[in-house]
């Protein structure tokens, strides 16, 4: 990037606004006004977490005010003095958004059931006496309540698709193969999770589902927000499968933030209140969190774990975007993430995993759990993770 982008990218792009904001913030401090979205980063406890009362604390995300730019591996990346009290840059003066331009610019930098012809209940009717059906050989129930059930037992009911479809609004995730898998799509404002081990394509699965979103006609906004590695990282693994993520994020239509887990753990009753406002003033369509398994690491306690992470998923469905988070698989069960929480709190689990043939032969195969409110495959199906991103060959078999 250029010395003449050496700001902070996402405050630069509510310079523009700054007079308008700044008397904004002065008339609701003279108000008395407390309720500014950006005020109060302290929590309940000032005695538990109190890494955004005052301006110069560290907090999680960084003030770029002397220069650097998010992920640059400098000082002043999101891991360094907020300034302004705010886990996503200088948010405390009411001078900028933490996501972007969220005036009226409109450019922000940040801103089963099956649905077959058979009975619910298997072949009822067929003469064997199984079922709920009469049938010849008898049924469980006699034919009259079979008709009264809408002629289950008549062994002639056949289901529609239509008669399971929802009307609630469906996206694509964007990689090849898996798609079909998923019929009708991922329902909006789904929370879903990628759980996997090392190597099977985590990340990848998170960037290209943003990807997907950006390259619409109608482009879906996107964050990204990382636990694991650096901004500067992940936009070298996006140049390099030929993702322009700079452009994106040039035109405010994409936020990539690196986040130090201590610090979201330390700040995550402040971040879980303001994080669904955030998203919303960005306009944020697709949001990646990478990964869950490092903040469920950061508590020891059981139950201290499952409440921060339920509060923490319960924060993004108030957000109301559709949220992919990355968990790592446990190493004594690869059909389970590592704490065995995140899969009960979200909508949709797919499970990413290596497979080995008897011959020791090793394939990396895909599986979904479960999606709620939507018909899905449930086939293991094989993939790859190439230049393009990952695809799933959903006609072909594991070995």
């Amino acid at each position: 990037m250029s010395d003449d982008a050496d700001d902070d990218w996402f405050e630069d792009a509510l310079r523009d606004d700054e007079a308008e904001e700044t008397d904004d913030s002065a008339a609701d401090s003279e108000s008395g006004n407390e309720d500014d979205a950006f005020d109060d980063w302290s929590g309940d406890d000032p005695d538990d977490r109190e890494p955004f009362d005052e301006p110069g604390d560290d907090g999680a995300f960084a003030d770029s005010s002397d220069g650097a730019e998010p992920g640059s591996g400098t000082d002043a990346d999101t891991r360094g003095d907020t300034g302004g009290g705010s886990p996503f840059g200088d948010t405390g003066t009411g001078d900028e958004s933490p996501f972007g331009d969220t005036g009226n610019s409109g450019g922000s930098a940040f801103g089963d059931v099956g649905t077959g012809g058979e009975s619910a209940f298997g072949d009822a009717g067929s003469g064997d006496g199984g079922g709920f059906g009469g049938g010849d050989g008898g049924g469980l129930f006699d034919d009259d309540f079979a008709d009264a059930m809408g002629g289950v037992g008549g062994g002639d009911a056949d289901f529609e698709d239509e008669d399971f479809e929802s009307d609630i609004p469906r996206l694509d995730l964007g990689i090849e193969g898996l798609d079909n898998m998923v019929q009708g799509g991922i329902p909006l404002r789904h929370l879903m999770v990628i759980v996997g081990g090392a190597g099977t394509g985590k990340t990848t699965f998170g960037l290209q589902f943003l990807q997907h979103g950006l390259e619409k006609d109608d482009t879906d906004r996107g964050v990204f927000i990382t636990l694991e590695q650096t901004h500067e990282d992940i936009m070298a693994t996006a140049r390099e499968r030929g993702w322009e993520f700079e452009r994106h994020e040039a035109e405010g239509n994409l936020a990539v933030v690196d986040l130090d887990p201590v610090e979201m753990a330390n700040s995550l009753d402040n971040i879980r209140g303001e994080l669904p406002e955030l998203i919303e003033d960005f306009g944020a369509d697709r949001f990646v969190l990478d990964s869950v398994s490092l903040l469920e690491m950061m508590y020891d306690d059981v139950s201290r774990r499952r409440t921060e992470v339920f509060d923490f998923t319960q924060s993004l469905k108030e957000a109301g975007v559709t949220t992919v988070l990355t968990s790592e698989a446990n190493e004594d069960n690869p059909y389970a993430s590592r704490h065995g929480i995140i899969e009960y709190l979200t909508d949709a689990v797919f499970l990413l995993r290596y497979v080995r043939s008897e011959t020791q032969e090793t394939r990396l195969a895909v599986e979904i759990q479960k999606i709620r409110n939507a018909n899905h495959s449930r086939e293991t199906k094989p993939y790859e993770i190439t230049m393009d991103g990952i695809s799933v060959y959903e006609q072909a078999n594991i070995f």
